[in-house]
C-alpha cells in the first residue's frame, strides 16, 4: 500500500534559523570575517571548551576556584576516586587550566591563572541568569 503524501500546496515547516530570503550584507560579512581568530586559535579554544564540558571537570575547577586542594580532597569534593580525579586533572593540565605543586608525597592543584576563574565565573553566571 503506498504511503500518503502531503498535498503539494503545503509549506514546509518554518526553520527559525534560516532567512526567508537570500540576502547577504557584504559589509557585515567582511566585518565578521575580519574578527575571526586564526584556525590554530579556534582549534585551541574548541579543545579548551571541550575540556571544561564535563560535569566532573567543572566540579573540580569550581572547587579549585576556592583555593589549592590536593588530589584526595578533590576526590572527596567530586565524590569519585583519586584515580578518576587524577585522570581528569591530567586532561585539565593538558589544557593549562590547572597547575600542580608537589609537597613531599602530596600533589596540590590550583587554577592555572585568573583567566580560568573568569571563564568559569562567566559561564556559571550566564547559566544562572538563563535558567528556567
Amino acid at each position: 500500500m503506498p504511503t500518503a503524501r502531503p498535498p503539494l500546496n503545503v509549506s514546509p515547516p518554518e526553520d527559525p534559523d534560516r532567512c526567508e530570503v537570500a540576502c547577504v550584507h557584504p559589509q557585515a560579512v567582511a566585518r565578521a570575517r575580519a574578527a575571526q581568530p586564526d584556525e590554530g586559535t579556534l582549534a585551541r579554544a574548541a579543545a579548551l571548551l571541550k575540556a571544561v564540558s564535563d560535569p566532573t571537570r567543572l566540579r573540580l575547577l569550581t572547587a579549585l576556584g576556592t583555593g589549592e586542594l590536593c588530589v584526595c580532597d578533590l576526590a572527596a569534593v567530586a565524590g569519585t576516586s583519586e584515580s578518576a580525579v587524577s585522570h581528569q586533572l591530567r586532561l585539565l593540565r593538558g589544557q593549562q587550566l590547572v597547575a600542580p605543586r608537589k609537597e613531599g608525597r602530596v600533589v596540590y592543584y590550583r587554577l592555572a591563572d585568573d583567566h580560568v576563574a573568569g571563564v568559569l565565573g562567566n559561564v556559571l553566571e550566564h547559566v544562572g541568569h538563563t535558567a528556567p
